[in-house]
């Protein structure tokens, strides 16, 4: 069984430019996906330090036209999206109709329509609850042919900017001017991208969308670059862990409701006072603080990681809540995780104690993020 389950994944346009630069290939949302090159420590050093390049190609690009898309949209997610300016991005929440969350995901408004980036895993699922609630005169295109790569670091800015890139329009800004949660429409020679000063490492970078047939090039001319090399998937965990980022399908699902999640951020002011969004009355019962258990961040009191599927327990040791991820933090040198726990220990500071395999280790609950997030965000005036 597990063999024909092999023969089902999915590849990547880049598979083969993976398999090139030694990548080592895994199972992940469907793909072969490359989860490390040199190793997970090395390349997740390199991306805080200069940039990485990661292929993202399994997730899901949408693009939503037709006049009423925002407001449709607005009815399955918290986010304030027909207040989202052109140009400007929102990152919002696919919520059910009992207020669990089906998906993250990001929303941009190209000025022409609607582009959504939503979890690779997850799709397929989003695609079709998109449908069934959108109404007929919102069209809904799936971006199969494009690939979707991120350039992720401090140095990121510098190196995108020696591929000349420039903007669709004259006059409009070139990549390396877009701040945090900014994007447009560009041209690289012939080849048109989609870009956004965006990402999932705490870092400053940039997502790129690209047509699938010419992926292999811009990432080609991107890892000739000295400041670039391509990173895989463990970096990337290990990155989003550390930046204090959920991840779908681990820290946050459809039995989990916003703020039991700790993302009260995207339930915008306008949308709560509206109350018209899928599951408001039961994601609002519980705003501000109102719930029963609360994502927190952890620090390990110790060298021995904790892993997702851990049990928080209590002085009796019993099981009161679950480690989501977890792992060693290559900047902090020493474990860190993210675990649900009663919202009574939520509070930074509180002591937790988690068994894994029988062993009790100590855990103090910390703020998130772990690692300061390092975005190019626009001046306050």
């Amino acid at each position: 069984m597990s063999d024909n389950k092999t023969e089902t994944l999915k590849k990547l346009p880049l598979d083969s430019w993976h398999r090139g630069f030694g990548a080592r290939m895994v199972p992940f949302a469907g793909y072969e996906m490359p989860v490390q090159f040199e190793g997970v420590m090395a390349e997740h050093l390199w991306t805080r330090e200069y940039a990485g390049l990661f292929d993202v190609s399994h997730m899901g690009q949408v693009q939503l036209e037709g006049e009423g898309a925002a407001d449709a949209l607005e009815a399955i997610v918290p986010g304030n999206i027909s207040a989202l300016g052109a140009g400007k991005i929102r990152y919002t929440l696919l919520l059910a109709q009992d207020g669990g969350i089906l998906d993250d995901l990001m929303v941009t408004n190209t000025g022409r329509n609607l582009y959504l980036v939503v979890n690779g895993a997850t799709k397929h699922d989003d695609i079709a609850y998109f449908n069934a609630q959108l109404p007929s005169d919102v069209t809904l295109s799936h971006m199969e042919d494009s690939a979707l790569l991120a350039l992720q670091g401090p140095k990121a800015a510098e190196a995108l900017a020696k591929l000349n890139i420039s903007p669709m329009q004259p006059g409009w800004p070139v990549p390396t001017d877009l701040y945090f949660m900014e994007a447009g429409p560009f041209m690289w020679g012939d080849i048109p991208l989609g870009i956004s000063r965006s990402g999932y490492t705490g870092e400053d970078g940039f997502e790129i969308s690209v047509p699938a047939e010419h992926a292999e090039k811009l990432a080609a001319a991107l890892c000739a670059l000295e400041e670039v090399k391509p990173i895989g998937l463990g970096a990337r965990d290990s990155l989003r862990l550390e930046a204090g980022l959920p991840l779908y399908g681990h820290d946050m699902d459809a039995d989990v409701l916003p703020v039991e999640a700790n993302l009260n951020f995207a339930l915008s002011k306008a949308r709560r006072e509206e109350g018209n969004f899928a599951g408001a009355e039961q994601v609002l019962a519980q705003y501000p603080n109102k719930t029963d258990k609360k994502r927190v961040g952890l620090l390990v009191n110790g060298r021995q990681p904790i892993r997702e599927g851990a049990s928080v327990v209590d002085a009796d040791g019993n099981h009161i809540g679950a480690v989501t991820s977890g792992g060693f933090s290559p900047t902090l040198q020493k474990p860190i995780a993210m675990a649900y726990v009663p919202t009574a220990l939520a509070e930074t500071g509180t002591e937790i104690t988690v068994e894994q395999r029988g062993k009790a280790i100590s855990c103090t609950v910390a703020d998130m993020p772990f690692v300061p997030h390092n975005y190019h965000r626009k001046p306050k005036l």
